[in-house]
């Protein structure tokens, strides 16, 4: 039996580059931690795509998820129906307040299996993000085996925050949230639509590797295809 190559770490932090390598056993979130232990910080990933894990110390953006409430329903509300969200999630139908509150109001109450939060850069709301245990869904359950697995939707709602690499800190601020919350939970499952190349290379940066492609109904009546993307937790996140 070959050995399985040894995965490399870079953080970066202020022109310095910390590199290590990720020791039998030890998750690549716990390799970027080991490289900056002297400095008190907590690393970010920058891209998890490729054989180097990069990491970078970011000291001018904290971003954090919290638990949505009621009354961040008008942000939500202006968030699904902004046109670079509302493309992906027509399907849902049309975002007026009375749907918004219908749809997210029992989640937020507790009485759905969905629990929603919201994406938070430096105080300031700018997107939310949806989870749910697999096998609370039996029309998600036969996407893969493990019915504990933690699917989840994003969306970064404020346009002056797309596109500067905010989505993949946005998903590892939940991915370490969620793991307290569900720590026997081995995968965490995302399905963008397959048009969709940016929420695509987000998902993979964050860590996460393409699998099942499916289709499903949408509002037209037609179907979309979807590209499921799944985390190894306990490699990336220990």
């Amino acid at each position: 039996m070959s050995e399985e190559p040894t995965v490399r770490v870079v953080v970066h932090d202020r022109g310095r580059d910390l590199e290590g390598v990720v020791h039998p056993g030890e998750s690549w979130a716990a390799a970027a931690r080991r490289a900056v232990a002297s400095f008190h910080v907590e690393p970010m990933p920058v891209d998890l795509s490729g054989e180097v894990k990069h990491f970078v110390v970011d000291h001018d953006t904290r971003t954090s998820v919290r638990a949505m409430t009621r009354g961040d329903l008008p942000n939500v509300t202006r968030w699904r129906q902004s046109e670079h969200v509302h493309r992906w999630w027509a399907s849902e139908g049309e975002p007026t307040a009375e749907l918004i509150e219908q749809k997210y109001g029992p989640r937020i109450d507790g009485m759905s299996a969905t629990r929603m939060w919201v994406a938070e850069v430096n105080g300031r709301s700018v997107g939310f993000v949806q989870d749910y245990r697999i096998g609370d869904y039996p029309e998600f359950a036969v996407l893969g085996p493990d019915p504990d697995a933690i699917g989840f939707d994003y969306a970064i709602g404020e346009v002056e925050w797309v596109g500067r690499g905010l989505g993949v800190q946005v998903l590892w601020a939940w991915m370490l949230r969620t793991r307290r919350r569900f720590p026997d939970a081995a995968t965490y499952f995302a399905a963008p639509d397959h048009r969709n190349a940016a929420s695509l290379r987000v998902l993979a940066k964050a860590g996460f590797t393409e699998g099942v492609w499916f289709d499903e109904p949408n509002h037209e009546g037609g179907v979309d295809t979807m590209v499921g993307c799944a985390l190894d937790v306990p490699r990336v996140l220990g």
